[in-house]
Order: structure tokens, then C-alpha cells, then sequence
């Protein structure tokens, strides 16, 4: 059996969207995979565990755990409506002291591919953390803030939704006394900033399956040019059809973005699936759907009737 502890922050803001983030990682478990799951939450609030506990009662491979966060950063930046627990990340290593190695996530994701693998083959060795570039140089505003921040190689910025720490040795370097330190600014990207400061020089990078963006998915149809300036077409193909998909910029269950129809077949297919919300949702939106193009509308029917919701 291989263990893989993966942590996870988030308020009751983001409960439902956790239950669907956490169902996908179980329907794509191997069955030699066993994931310790461990969930960050602020000690100033009770968490709505309801749903979440009912996840090992579908699938057996799992455990839940949940670690609560002091007032550390209470009064860390917040900026774009993300609230403090999303600087939770970089305690981690202190919280979870059970794992010298540890996965975080967020849970605007739909994972689609087991992460024993990539979990038990990547050596951190003298590296603090794992992730993969988010490719600031080719995104404007990302250039123009690092270039004026001036404080990071704007080439070698790592995206902090998806991420590996190497928790021992940033407990053998006080690390996290830094991340502390760093969060006291105003940094635009709040803990992706602290990360990337933090640990630059330390950096392993992995293939972009492990975190795959909106503008990963944009390059791919308008520009792959500059993703083979990264990665291999290899690579690039097994990340459009198995990765990890990051929905970093609009939310598919407040609205239309790209691969939404993924989030709402995982939706679909999840112990917590409910019909309500589910038509709540299209139907409220009739409009935006008129507007897509016929092939997207194709897309949306074959998954809903070919595929059709996967009994648990």
C-alpha cells in the first residue's frame, strides 16, 4: 500500500467545492493507493465537517484529518476576495509533522490521474519544494508585477495551488519562520509570492500535468509554442488529458470557463451530487449557454448522456 498525505485550507465558503475536489482524487485512486488527507482550517471558526466526513463511507482508501490554524495570519494581505486561509499552506511542514514529505492542494481542482507516482518518484533532495513554472513571462500583468517587484527570476516562478513540500528540511532550516516573516508584506500574489521568495534557488520542477491552468489550456490551443519551450509534446498531451485541473480564474460552479464541463461531470459523478443545483445552475444560465459555440454544446451533451453520472 502506498501512502500519500495531502493536505488541503480552506473556509466554509469553499466546503461544497472541497467535497467535489476530494471525490475526484478518490475516483482516480489506485487500488494500492491509500491517501491521508488532512484539511487546515481556522481555530476561530467551526468548519461544516458534515459532508466531508461522509467521504471514507464511499471510498475505503482514505482517512480525513483535520488540523486547526492559529491566529497567525490574521492580519496577512488579502486581495481579490482570498482570505487568509489561503496562506494556511505554509504551515504546513510544522502542522503535519507525521510527513517529511507532504502534497498541498487547493480545492478549485479536479484531479484525474492517481499521485502515488508522482508523489514516491519525485526526489526533493536539496530542494524545499516541488511545482511547475507558471510561465510569468509570457502572462502581461505577471510580467509587469515581477519586473517591478524585482525581487524573483520571472522564469522560474512556480504556481502555489499545486505544490510538494519537502517538510523536513524546511523544518531543519526554519523556514517557516520566513514564510512568517515574508506574509507581513503586501504582496500582490499573497503566499505564491511568499513561496517563490522563500525558496528560490530551491526549486524542483515538475511536468505541467501537476497543475494545469486556464492559461496552460489558452497556450495549448493559441500559442503550444511557448509550452514546448518547457516541456516535451509528451508532456504537454499527458496534461490535456489526464492533469490536474487548476480552475485558478473563474469558478465552473459560479459560471462558464474553461473545462467547466470536467468539473460538472466530476460533479455529476460524486457521492454528492444534487439534481437541484445541478439543473439551479444550467438552467439560470440558459442565456451564456445560447452563446457558446455548437461543438462546445455538443461537448456538454455527450458527457452528460453518453457518460452519464457514475454510480457509487
Amino acid at each position: 500500500m502506498n501512502i500519500v498525505p495531502v493536505a488541503f485550507a480552506f473556509d466554509n465558503n469553499l466546503v461544497m467545492p472541497a467535497c467535489i475536489c476530494l471525490s475526484s482524487l478518490m475516483m482516480n485512486a489506485h487500488d494500492s493507493t491509500f491517501y491521508d488527507i488532512f484539511i487546515l482550517h481556522s481555530s476561530n471558526s467551526s468548519l461544516k465537517c458534515g459532508q466531508l466526513d461522509r467521504l471514507p463511507l464511499y471510498f475505503k482508501n482514505c482517512r480525513i484529518r483535520y488540523r486547526e490554524v492559529d491566529d497567525t495570519f490574521a492580519n496577512a494581505f488579502e486581495i481579490r476576495g482570498i482570505t487568509v486561509s489561503t496562506y494556511y499552506r505554509l504551515l504546513i511542514p510544522e502542522l503535519i509533522p507525521e510527513y517529511d514529505k507532504i502534497i498541498y492542494s487547493d480545492v478549485d481542482v479536479i484531479f484525474r490521474d492517481d499521485l502515488s507516482a508522482i508523489y514516491l518518484d519525485t526526489d526533493l533532495s536539496d530542494c524545499y519544494v516541488a511545482g511547475v513554472n507558471a510561465l510569468a513571462p509570457f502572462v502581461p500583468d505577471l510580467k509587469a508585477y515581477y519586473q517591478e517587484l524585482n525581487l524573483l527570476d520571472i522564469g522560474n516562478i512556480i504556481y502555489a495551488g499545486n505544490i510538494i513540500f519537502n517538510s523536513k528540511k524546511i523544518r531543519e532550516d526554519k523556514l517557516v519562520e520566513r514564510f512568517k516573516e515574508l506574509a507581513k508584506n503586501k504582496y500582490r500574489f499573497q503566499d505564491l509570492d511568499v513561496l517563490n521568495i522563500a525558496c528560490q534557488g530551491k526549486i524542483f520542477y515538475l511536468s505541467p500535468s501537476f497543475c494545469v491552468t486556464t492559461y496552460f489550456m489558452e497556450l495549448s490551443l493559441y500559442n503550444k509554442n511557448v509550452l514546448t519551450d518547457y516541456w516535451t509534446n509528451e508532456e504537454i498531451s499527458t496534461a490535456l488529458k489526464k492533469g490536474i485541473v487548476h480552475y485558478n480564474g473563474q469558478k465552473p460552479w459560479k459560471g462558464f470557463c474553461v473545462n467547466f464541463d470536467i468539473w460538472w461531470e466530476y460533479y455529476r459523478k460524486s457521492p454528492y451530487f444534487d439534481e437541484k443545483f445541478y439543473f439551479d445552475f444550467f438552467y439560470s444560465r440558459l442565456n451564456e449557454l445560447d452563446q457558446l459555440s455548437l461543438w462546445k454544446r455538443i461537448k456538454i451533451l455527450i458527457r452528460y448522456f453518453v457518460y452519464g453520472k457514475r454510480m457509487i
